[in-house]
């Protein structure tokens, strides 16, 4: 598959600095690409808009309630001045199987080294492993970790291990992936229920431009239960509800976002519905997993794929056609965000905390493909899976 290369914006460069891992086999590194003028040089950001949102908000709320409930300030989000100590941050991913969280890493690792602060990645092993993220809770919390920063693999089931941690004095924060806990420091997460619809959005501008009266839509959002699941199947209903065409969804179907599961489920998906459908709504690992099934059926011509969602492997495939567009949570942002707010909590910096950092969208298309600001979503192409750094020993 052809490269294509995505020239800096706004002054940013990515910098892989640290010990470093062999790239995952099941981690598709390089489908993307990012040029980087000076690999060695410090990460530079330009302030990321964000909606910040102050209490009071609703109870055991997602990031969505909040965004409803609180008072909210578009504002943007600065770099945070170098920590004046090297604070241990543990951050708790679901998993490294996606190119989304290996561009979460590339983020923290060079904002690590740019910050001064110590960082350990310790990834569970999927999404049907709550079990294992509640462990590396445990283990963290043992350890005596500044602070945790969690992407919670259930929107309920991490709570009692937030409150535990926060019980022992650590501050924790979430990541990505949204959770109802009330014990967390600050949520940095996108508005799932707006990734929804931003896709959704897409699909109903398309149809309108091929004639189509009647929209029939199958969906692969991902792992029931996952916050962000939630979020992007109950943004793509309200968006089908109020649209001015007829939308049918006639297709959930729920899974591991691992490759082979998800191929899967698009295969039973197309064998059940085939030519009803004229729309697949698709997950991060989901939408890339889709693309042989589609063409396997003879439906790829028929069957417009849209992510939910933004990776390398994702651009890749919209500048190839394969994918016809995908709405966009920043993942680099998002994990940017995350431990610079981290540190400036820990530094005791701000005066006023808010609840919920949410990261605005993006939509990306052929249309709009040449000009998009990939960096804020994507690792650069040399960026080599790292799961720690120590200042110092880099």
């Amino acid at each position: 598959m052809p490269r294509f290369r995505i020239l800096p914006l706004l002054g940013l460069v990515f910098c892989c600095i640290g010990a470093s891992l062999a790239a995952s086999p099941t981690s598709p590194l390089t489908a993307a690409t990012v040029a980087v003028s000076n690999t060695s040089a410090l990460s530079r950001f330009a302030p990321i808009p964000v909606d910040a949102i102050y209490a009071p908000v609703q109870p055991n709320g997602t990031a969505d309630d909040a965004l409803a409930s609180g008072r909210v300030v578009r504002s943007t989000f600065p770099m945070a001045a170098r920590a004046r100590k090297a604070w241990r941050i543990a951050f708790l991913f679901p998993h490294i199987k996606d190119p989304y969280w290996v561009a979460c890493s590339s983020a923290l690792i060079s904002e690590a080294h740019r910050l001064g602060v110590a960082i350990d990645i310790l990834p569970a092993a999927g999404y049907d492993d709550l079990q294992g993220q509640l462990q590396h809770m445990d283990d963290a919390i043992a350890a005596r970790y500044d602070a945790i920063v969690v992407s919670p693999i259930g929107i309920t089931a991490n709570n009692a291990s937030i409150a535990k941690a926060r019980a022992a004095g650590i501050p924790v924060f979430e990541l990505a992936n949204d959770s109802r806990s009330d014990d967390l420091t600050i949520k940095i997460t996108t508005s799932l229920r707006e990734m929804g619809r931003q896709a959704t959005r897409w699909v109903l501008d398309d149809a309108r431009k091929r004639g189509l009266k009647t929209v029939n839509l199958a969906l692969l959002p991902g792992p029931l239960g996952a916050g962000w699941v939630k979020g992007e199947v109950d943004g793509t209903r309200y968006a089908a509800q109020v649209a001015d065409i007829n939308v049918n969804i006639i297709d959930i179907r729920y899974g591991d976002s691992d490759a082979g599961e998800q191929a899967e489920l698009a295969n039973q998906m197309l064998a059940k519905h085939g030519n009803k459908i004229d729309y697949v709504l698709a997950c991060t690992a989901c939408a890339p997993a889709a693309i042989a099934p589609l063409k396997a059926a003879g439906l790829n011509h028929k069957i417009k794929l849209v992510a939910f969602d933004l990776t390398g492997d994702i651009a890749e495939a919209i500048r190839s056609g394969e994918i016809a567009a995908a709405a966009d949570t920043r993942a680099v942002s998002q994990a940017r965000v995350a431990i610079n707010a981290a540190v400036n909590v820990l530094e005791g910096r701000q005066r006023k905390r808010p609840h919920t950092l949410l990261i605005q969208l993006g939509v990306v298309d052929q249309q709009n493909f040449a000009t998009y600001p990939f960096e804020s979503s994507i690792a650069p192409e040399n960026y080599k899976l790292q799961l720690k750094y120590e200042p110092g020993k880099g």
